[in-house]
């Protein structure tokens, strides 16, 4: 069973290597690849430090964007045949011990996607400031009422079989910065493959900032309306 981790990093010194060594304590024989956007900081340095044989990166300097370092991992992922891809954040939110679970229920389950919510049970966003924990509840009841989802498809901390779905969602999908996020489970939803929400309770980010700017919220709401009006999508 051939396992791989995508990270998409962007200055994240500060947390890089504790997120890098998390999944690598919990899981021995996982292949991790970061997918750099030309770091200004010490990101990459950091990264070359830590175990070669578990972890690869490459440093984009055209293409950029959140969406775009998913697209590309995803893609490596099916090009050197991995069986599982796992996705996820490199700012310490998401919990690595978590992808044993999702291997499993994509496994043993017969799943296709498992995706990560925090919505599934109450108390998720507890230690979150009320504002951040505002604005992502909003987001998450836009996007259900307008999508007509009850996936909490804004969150990167996915594993996909890569089996059973075929990379050709991802001509789909257009957008290559956040919304990437919520377009992509929206065609793998359309596409009929089958997804499953399991919760997660969502650290706040503990050091560096989030890279969300007003342009990325513009863009998601106006890509956000466009996508409401697709039908067409089939398998």
């Amino acid at each position: 069973m051939k396992v791989i981790v995508i990270i998409p990093t962007l200055n994240e010194e500060n947390n890089i290597e504790i997120i890098i060594n998390k999944i690598i304590f919990f899981h021995k024989k996982i292949k991790i690849l970061v997918v750099d956007d030309e770091s200004t900081d010490n990101t990459i340095n950091i990264v070359r430090k830590l175990n070669k044989k578990q972890v690869s990166y490459v440093i984009r300097k055209k293409d950029k964007g959140l969406g775009s370092a998913h697209k590309y991992g995803i893609i490596y992922s099916y090009l050197k045949k991995f069986d599982y891809c796992i996705t996820m954040d490199a700012d310490g939110t998401h919990e690595p011990k978590k992808i044993d679970q999702m291997i499993n229920y994509l496994k043993y389950k017969n799943y296709d996607i498992i995706n990560t919510s925090r919505f599934v049970k109450k108390n998720s966003l507890n230690d979150w400031p009320l504002y951040r924990k505002f604005l992502t509840t909003l987001r998450f009841y836009i996007v259900k009422i307008i999508l007509n989802t009850n996936f909490d498809s804004s969150g990167g901390f996915r594993a996909y079989s890569l089996k059973k779905v075929d990379k050709k969602f991802l001509d789909l999908v257009k957008n290559n910065n956040y919304f990437f996020l919520i377009e992509s489970l929206f065609y793998l939803e359309k596409l009929g493959y089958k997804i499953k929400d399991i919760p997660i309770k969502l650290k706040f980010r503990a050091a560096d900032q989030s890279k969300m700017r007003l342009f990325h919220i513009i863009d998601s709401l106006w890509s956000l309306i466009k996508l409401r009006f697709i039908n067409n999508v089939q398998k």
